[in-house]
């Protein structure tokens, strides 16, 4: 497997445990509509957070949160409204980036909610 591959699998288990330190309970990981994958889909009390974990060895080339593209902003969007309108869920839904970046052999974890306001 690639470096930038276990990379970002080491940063979607960070992200995970992160969460569940935080008192969310993870729903789905790694879920599929079309051409999105959502990487984590978490509840805590009646708000559905959809994450996306964006992980990086460096941020020399930017903040990890800044190649969140819009299409895939898009795509997110479609796939949730699926996963939604299949569980029946009748929730607020929030859409967050978890931004990871390596630094040294510790990884700094960055929690931005409602992210996908902030582009």
């Amino acid at each position: 497997m690639a470096s930038h591959n276990e990379l970002g699998k080491k940063g979607e288990q960070l992200a995970v445990d992160f969460l569940i330190e935080n008192k969310y309970d993870i729903i789905e990981q790694n879920y599929r509509f079309d051409k999105a994958e959502v990487d984590i889909i978490a509840q805590k009390a009646d708000v559905l957070a959809i994450i996306e974990v964006k992980t990086r060895s460096t941020d020399t080339f930017g903040n990890p949160q800044d190649f969140v593209k819009p299409k895939q902003i898009q795509r997110l969007v479609k796939a949730v409204d699926e996963y939604v309108t299949l569980n029946g869920l009748d929730v607020e839904v929030r859409f967050d980036i978890i931004a990871i970046v390596k630094q040294n052999n510790q990884f700094n974890i960055r929690h931005l909610e409602n992210a996908f306001y902030h582009f």
